[in-house]
């Protein structure tokens, strides 16, 4: 098929197969106290970060009971063993191999707190495919969820990439 030709569609089979299928599966090393402290000194620097990230005591006082992480916390920050790259099939020019990052939405659960072990995974969740000025476009929602080691809900992060 050349570019020149009508795409009908940029759904791949690959996508059908794998729409509302859980993969990717990723435990989290446990949460430290330190690490939420060194987190929420780089988020909030050169301000001082919420004592609600770093004072035990003052913590201790709170609704929380004791130390929590902020919300952008990741504890898959640093990774030790990182997963191979993928190398490029090629350019990716043509229809439906451009794309862009179309934005994300977090929803929050219970705070992550030192001692916590977060499972992360993610799936396939939805596609809207139509026309724009750029030609046949493919809006694709991935979600990722986490939980931790009591199955609470702690982030949900529905990201959206596009392709055109």
């Amino acid at each position: 098929m050349t570019s020149e030709q009508k795409v009908d569609t940029l759904v791949t089979p690959q996508m059908e197969e794998e729409k509302g299928v859980w993969k990717d599966e990723r435990v989290s090393p446990p949460v430290s106290e330190s690490d939420i402290r060194k987190w929420a000194i780089a988020s909030y620097w050169p301000e001082k970060p919420p004592q609600l990230f770093w004072d035990h005591e003052y913590a201790k006082g709170t609704k929380w009971g004791g130390i929590i992480a902020p919300n952008d916390f990741n504890p898959f920050a640093w990774p030790v063993e990182r997963p191979p790259r993928q190398e490029s099939n090629g350019p990716r020019s043509g229809r439906g191999q451009r794309g862009m990052n179309g934005g994300q939405v977090e929803t929050f659960g219970v705070p992550m707190r030192p001692g916590d072990v977060i499972t992360s995974r993610t799936r396939l969740k939805d596609w809207n495919e139509r026309e724009t000025r750029l030609g046949l476009t493919l809006f694709t929602e991935t979600e990722t969820e986490w939980r931790n080691q009591r199955g609470e809900h702690v982030k949900t992060r529905i990201s959206t990439g596009i392709r055109y």
